[in-house]
């Protein structure tokens, strides 16, 4: 069941961050969170209302919203449907331009539209908003039933309440099977756990960039972040939202997304990119930039205009709990739940999720399409190259999805 929040959910007393983003958003004031909110202008979003969620780690989500957008129609048998699933950043804005409703454009448009190997045309196409995330589906910067946010009385959350929630979209939206389930990164941790818990829901599935259990390696970079954000002095335990904006914790998340950046991008490319250029004529001696400074500020900037720091926390830990073998015997127990074709993809350069990360999941997989190894595209663009690489990307999807 769709539905659309009443503009009057949204308190008269804050700006909603999409009016900010609408001017110059490198010098517009920083919001106290760049999370979508009720009141602001929907964009393409559409909404389902999931019922009540119990959290696996403990706690109810009350009457919990999936955000989502769709694109292409479902066919009378229904068969033509492909589950699209976001990174830990992004959000169901697949395709389109930014502007009101929506930060930034889509993020897959080379990969997702007509005649493209996720074909508009040819299938019915929907990608949510994660449960815990910010741009529409229910998470700490939401409203909880007694109308203030959730902040800190948010529940811990899991890959696999994710999921959850996901399932109920598809049962309202009348998807009883997937054609297909495709997920990079944070979304490929949720496109196996499809396809181990719900094999008969799951007709193929595509990994990208992604893990079977997140490694102490991982965790350790979750970690140091979750620290960033919740060191700063305006994160009042999760419990920010009533503050003026600049008083927010957003040079937390700022870092935070900084110290990400050097997981999403190759030392490779970094060197060759920036080298040890200055930003300006000024020696950082004499108190310049070097230009890869310049780079992880802006990143870090405009982030906290799109994001919140409730959901950051969230969301990185959730995906430090990650492990598709959590009481299923083992991650090679588990893996072996799956019946669809699998296509399992690596990239070369990727030092967030290492190739050894899909080695273990195509050895595991029965079906994987690619045997015991995965596809590994060799990029020098890192972990990202799965967003950037959408000629490439596309042309290994086009082996899976008819």
């Amino acid at each position: 069941m769709d539905w659309q929040l009443s503009d009057d959910a949204q308190p008269a007393s804050r700006v909603p961050a999409a009016r900010l983003l609408e001017s110059a958003p490198e010098r517009a004031p920083v919001p106290v969170t760049g999370a979508w909110r009720p009141g602001d202008d929907p964009g393409e979003r559409r909404f389902a209302r999931i019922g009540d969620l119990d959290a696996e780690a403990g706690g109810t989500i009350a009457d919990a919203v999936v955000a989502y957008e769709t694109w292409g129609t479902l066919n009378e048998a229904r068969d033509n449907a492909v589950l699209v699933l976001h990174a830990l950043t992004g959000d169901s804005h697949l395709r389109g331009p930014a502007g009101p409703g929506h930060a930034t454009a889509g993020w897959w448009e080379e990969v997702v539209g007509p005649g493209l190997a996720i074909d508009t045309d040819r299938h019915y196409v929907v990608a949510p908003n994660m449960l815990g995330g910010c741009q529409g589906s229910t998470g700490p910067a939401s409203l909880a039933p007694d109308g203030a946010e959730w902040g800190s009385r948010f529940p811990r959350v899991t890959v696999r309440d994710q999921v959850e929630a996901q399932r109920r979209l598809a049962d309202r939206l009348g998807v009883g099977r997937w054609h297909a389930v495709v997920g990079g990164s944070m979304g490929g941790m949720h496109a196996l756990e499809w396809a181990v818990t719900h094999p008969e829901r799951v007709a193929a599935t595509a990994l990208l960039a992604s893990n079977a259990a997140t490694s102490a390696d991982q965790i350790a970079q979750n970690t140091l972040q979750i620290e960033a954000v919740t060191s700063d002095a305006g994160w009042l335990g999760g419990d920010f939202y009533d503050l003026p904006g600049h008083a927010g914790p957003a040079r937390g998340l700022a870092l935070a997304r900084r110290m990400a950046m050097l997981g999403y991008r190759s030392q490779q490319e970094l060197n060759e990119r920036f080298q040890r250029e200055w930003q300006s004529s000024v020696d950082p001696l004499a108190g310049g930039r070097f230009q890869v400074e310049s780079y992880l500020d802006v990143h870090g900037n405009r982030f906290t205009r799109r994001f919140d720091a409730g959901s950051y926390v969230r969301l990185v830990d959730a995906m430090s709990t990650h492990d598709v073998g959590r009481g299923r015997g083992g991650v090679e127990a588990a893996l072996e739940r799956i019946t669809s074709p699998t296509l399992v993809v690596g990239i070369s350069s990727d030092r967030l999720f290492p190739v050894a990360d899909q080695q273990r999941l195509a050895a595991g997989i029965p079906t994987s399409t690619s045997g015991d190894e995965p596809v590994v595209l060799e990029s020098g663009f890192g972990h990202d190259a799965f967003l950037i690489e959408s000629g490439r990307v596309r042309d290994l999807l086009a082996t899976l999805i008819a």
